[in-house]
Parts: C-alpha cells; sequence; structure tokens
C-alpha cells in the first residue's frame, strides 16, 4: 500500500462519515424510522441496499475460492438471485398491505405467535453463527492478504482488522440505523462494482483474455465423469455439484434467501410503496447478475495465472497452503496485490471496505429489528418509541460481541467459506421455504400447518448439522441408515427431499386441523385480495416493469446455455 492508495482510502471515509452525520442528524425517534428507514426508500436505495447487503466478504473470498478451486460449480447460487423478481412480484404486494416490520411478525399475521417466535430464534442463531462470524471471518483474512501484514503491535492482523471494521460498522448502524444502510449503500455500491470490474479488467489483460482462461481452465477435469471446471452443468454421480441437486437445492435456498429471509427483506419492507419496493427489486436482480463475472470469474482467472506461470517454471500466482496446494480462498486478495497499480489498490480496498461494512452493517440492523420486535416488544407492548430505538441499538452490540466471540471456532471452517455457507442454509431454508410458499399460495394452510412444517425444518436441520459436526470427528464408523440420511446423502439432495417432507407434513397437518378464517388471511393469500387491494397492486406496475424483467430473465437463461 502506497501514499495514493492511503489517500483514496481516506476520501472514501470521509464521504462514509459526511453520510452518516446527515443521517443521524435526522430524526429517528421511532421504530419505523430507525428500522425501516421511515418507509420512505426509492427504487434506487432499494436495489443498491439489497446488492450490497448481500456481497459481504465471503463472496469477495468465498465466491472467488470457489472460482479458483472448482470452477463454474457455484455460479448456480448466484444466477439464482433472479428469484428476486418473485419477491417484487409475488410477495411485496402481501408484505406491503400487511405493514409489519419482520418476516416472523408476518408469519404470526398469517398462521400463530408460536410461528413467529420458531422463525425469529432460526433466524438470530442464523444471523449470529453463520452470517456476522463468517463475514468478519473473511474480512479479517483480505486485509491480512491485502496489507501482508503478519502481525501488528503484537497482535495477529487479523483481528485487529476483524474486529476494527466490526466495531467501526456497528457504529454507523447503531447511531444510523437503516437509513444509513440504505444510504451508505448508493456510496458503497458503486465503488464496489467499479473496483471489481478493474479487477477483472486487469486479470484478463494479464492471463490473455476471456479464451485463455476457458482454455486453461476448460483442460482442468473435477470429478471422475470428465467435467471441467468451466462446465456449469455436472455429471449427477458428481459427489459436490450433481446437476440435478444443484438446480433443485439452489432454487429452493434462493427462495427462502430472496423471497423470505428478514436480511434481504427488510430493504424491500422500507419502501415508500409497491411501485418502488417493485422496481427495487428490479434493479436488484440486474445487480445480482454481476457476482458471476465480478467476483467467480476472477477466482478462475487466478487458477488460470497460477497454472500459467507453474507451467513456465514459475513458483505460482497463488500461495500455497502448508498441504502444498495453491490457497484457492486467497485469489480475490491476490489479484488485488500482485496487479493493481497505486491508487486503484486502494479504490479496491474501498469496494472491499464498502462489501464488508455493508454486509455487515444490514446484518446488524436486522437482528437488532428481529429482537426488538419479535421479542421485546411482544413482552413489553407498552415500550414507547424512542426506547424501542435504544434497545434496538443495544441489542445491535450483543450481536457484535457474539458475532465476534464465534470466530476463533469459525477459524476452523475450512477453505471454502462460501460453500460451507451454502451448505448450512441448505437445511435451514427447506423448513421455511415450505411455510411461506403454502402460506401464500393456499388458503387451506392452517396455524398448525404452517407451525408443524416449521418445527419439522428445524428439527431436520439440527439434527443433519449435529451429524455432520459428530461424524465429521470421529474415527470409521460403521454405517447406518441414520448415517446415510444425515451425514452420508449429498447435501444438496437432502436439501431437495427435505424440502419435500416439509411440503408433506404442512398440507398433512392442515387438512387434519381447522382452516383459517377469511378474516384472519384477508389479503395475505392468492385470491383474499379485496378490489381495492388489486386496484392498488395493477396500477404500481407497467408495461417498462414487464420489459425489465424479461430482460433478467433472458439473461438468465442466455447464461445457462453457454455454461451448459
Amino acid at each position: 500500500m502506497e501514499t495514493l492508495d492511503w489517500l483514496v482510502i481516506g476520501i472514501f471515509f470521509l464521504a462514509l462519515i459526511g453520510i452518516i452525520v446527515w443521517v443521524v442528524k435526522q430524526k429517528q425517534n421511532d421504530s419505523a424510522d430507525y428500522f425501516l428507514g421511515g418507509r420512505d426508500a426509492t427504487w434506487l436505495a432499494i436495489g443498491a441496499s439489497i446488492f450490497a447487503s448481500n456481497i459481504g466478504s465471503e463472496h469477495l473470498i468465498g465466491l472467488a475460492g470457489a472460482g479458483a478451486s472448482s470452477g463454474m460449480a457455484m455460479a448456480h447460487w448466484e444466477i439464482q438471485g433472479w428469484m428476486i423478481l418473485i419477491l417484487g412480484w409475488v410477495f411485496v404486494p402481501f408484505y406491503s398491505r400487511s405493514m409489519v416490520f419482520t418476516m416472523p411478525e408476518f408469519l404470526e399475521r398469517r398462521y400463530n405467535p408460536q410461528s413467529r417466535t420458531i422463525l425469529s430464534v432460526i433466524s438470530l442463531i442464523s444471523y449470529v453463527l453463520t452470517k456476522v462470524a463468517v463475514t468478519v471471518y473473511a474480512g479479517g483474512l483480505v486485509f491480512q492478504q491485502v496489507f501482508g501484514i503478519k502481525e501488528l503491535w503484537g497482535i495477529d492482523f487479523f483481528w485487529i482488522a476483524a474486529i476494527g471494521l466490526v466495531i467501526l460498522t456497528a457504529l454507523y448502524t447503531i447511531f444510523g440505523g437503516m437509513k444509513s444502510v440504505l444510504y451508505t449503500s448508493i456510496l458503497q455500491t458503486p465503488i464496489l462494482l467499479l473496483g471489481s470490474l478493474i479487477i477483472l479488467v486487469l486479470g484478463f489483460k494479464e492471463l490473455g483474455g476471456w479464451d485463455e482462461m476457458m482454455r486453461i481452465c476448460g483442460a482442468v477435469t473435477v470429478n471422475d465423469y470428465g467435467n471441467t471446471m468451466t462446465e456449469l452443468i455436472r455429471s449427477n454421480n458428481d459427489p459436490n455439484f450433481p446437476w440435478l441437486g444443484a438446480l433443485i437445492g439452489s432454487a429452493i435456498i434462493g427462495f427462502w434467501y430472496w423471497c423470505t429471509d428478514q436480511f434481504i427483506v427488510q430493504r424491500v419492507l422500507s419502501g415508500k410503496n409497491e411501485k418502488e419496493a417493485r422496481r427495487g427489486t428490479i434493479f436488484g436482480a440486474y445487480l445480482k447478475l454481476l457476482p458471476v463475472f465480478l467476483f467467480l470469474i476472477p477466482g478462475m482467472i487466478a487458477f488460470a495465472l497460477h497454472q500459467k506461470y507453474l507451467g513456465t517454471g514459475g513458483e505460482g500466482f497463488l500461495p500455497m497452503l502448508a498441504n502444498g496446494n495453491a490457497n484457492a480462498d486467497a485469489a480475490f486478495p491476490t489479484l488485488v496485490a500482485k496487479l493493481l497499480p497505486a491508487g486503484v489498490k486502494g479504490l479496491v480496498v474501498c469496494g472491499i471496505l464498502a462489501a464488508l461494512m455493508s454486509s455487515l452493517a444490514s446484518l446488524f440492523n436486522s437482528s437488532a429489528m428481529l429482537f426488538t420486535i419479535d421479542f421485546y416488544k411482544r413482552f413489553k407492548p407498552n415500550t414507547s418509541e424512542k426506547k424501542l430505538v435504544g434497545i434496538g441499538q443495544m441489542a445491535t452490540v450483543a450481536i457484535v460481541i457474539l458475532g465476534i466471540l464465534w470466530i476463533p471456532i469459525m477459524r476452523s471452517v475450512g477453505d471454502v467459506l462460501y460453500t460451507y455457507l451454502q451448505d448450512v442454509q441448505s437445511v435451514l431454508a427447506p423448513g421455511i421455504a415450505a411455510a411461506f410458499l403454502l402460506g401464500i399460495c393456499w388458503k387451506r394452510t392452517s396455524a398448525q400447518g404452517g407451525m408443524w412444517g416449521l418445527i419439522a425444518g428445524m428439527i431436520i436441520g439440527l439434527t443433519r448439522l449435529g451429524a455432520k459436526v459428530y461424524y465429521s470427528n470421529v474415527g470409521d464408523v460403521s454405517s447406518s441408515t441414520f448415517k446415510y440420511l444425515f451425514y452420508d446423502m449429498n447435501w444438496l439432495f437432502f436439501c431437495g427431499w427435505m424440502f419435500l417432507f416439509c411440503i408433506v407434513v404442512v398440507i398433512a397437518v392442515s387438512m387434519f386441523t381447522a382452516a383459517p378464517s377469511a378474516e384472519k388471511i384477508q389479503g395475505l393469500v392468492f385470491g383474499t385480495s379485496t378490489p381495492e387491494q388489486k386496484a392498488a397492486t395493477r396500477a404500481s406496475w407497467n408495461k417498462w416493469d414487464i420489459i425489465h424483467t424479461l430482460i433478467i430473465l433472458g439473461i438468465t437463461a442466455a447464461f445457462y446455455w453457454y455454461f451448459w
């Protein structure tokens, strides 16, 4: 890092501080202001926030690392971002009408208070143990690589970088609330996109272009069935990414994440109306087409450069692990450190900072909101709005501390962070996805049906996670049906079967329990909207919304066709 790089970083922070100071000066005396930015966000702020919140440092390390280790396989999860359109076109009207703060609160409206509690618990646990901790862990690794500092003042620089950034992000989230997340995203998103684009261009320039990358990566097989790194669709016998499992699993995880997860939906709930919320999702879907090219492809470029350097008798492009293999997760920061000139490197570091801070800020705000609205306010309903904001701030502090305390355990996660995240989410998603899908699409879905679908998903998911921890740390264990189902079965096929099982549970329990009253589900399920509600929804879109939606779907289809 040279003087010019530090100057660029300084300018970035001054701009960031300016936005935060402006936000803090705005009145945020009630919980709607603090958690949802006053429900007056425009499509630009919503779309930028969706993208910036989704793209954390686990993408910069994990997705690029996945590209360097397995090629196009993980692109399924990124290209499923088109499901944001389902959020905008299908779910936004129901969410907007309900005027809820959180997804658990929506489930209470649709089902019962127990469903709300179950989803809140699952969400909070998953945020702290996966998203917060992994994002911070990945961020620490990024800056350790980029700055090339092992220790500072006798302390592992990983901890200095990770904790310092967490504290900085937490401060502006605590004092600025949702508005700080939305408006800093408008600054951070273009910086992140520009920085990553520069990496992509310079990477191709160093390597020799797209064709050279495809040639080198296309010559490397990734399984025993002849599939190469450049193939998106792989043999159904592939142990990691069988094509049928990948399509089904990524769709289930994508539906859960983009349409029902508080982390994403909160950005849409902050929209001033249905029109702005829907257009925000369309803008977000456009942006979500980019990560494959901005993060995964650079990982493949780094791998190709590594192979090319080795082929000329060099020591390779990527740093080596103790086991003699290339460190795939170091792909993106290595590209930053080795290819970028002074000034540009500072800009890309700002992009990495933007990704980390925006993602963490969204996590902190969403987690604080879940705790405040779904737990505290339920037990103390007469709490003043101003005190609720204060409780949300304290909850943010608690979540930050829990996330930091979990990092030492997360450091033993392994090399491929992005795959780890998807693996964990594959057992969290099915039950929640089943409850939301049937809850909105089928009027007969009962409160007990939705609740037991969530419970079944939680029990099966935790059992699977527990089995993975146990069998991964013991010696040889004799085969059994339990071991096959909860450990040996491919994680993507398990996700599909688990989703189907939860669907069956919801339907079966619903058929044997009382149907919800028409008053309870009015406006929350297909076929229950009033003429006024239908008219309001119809007035919120026009032909251009449809055209842009079709363009996004067309690009997605073209991507699958090209890499098939």
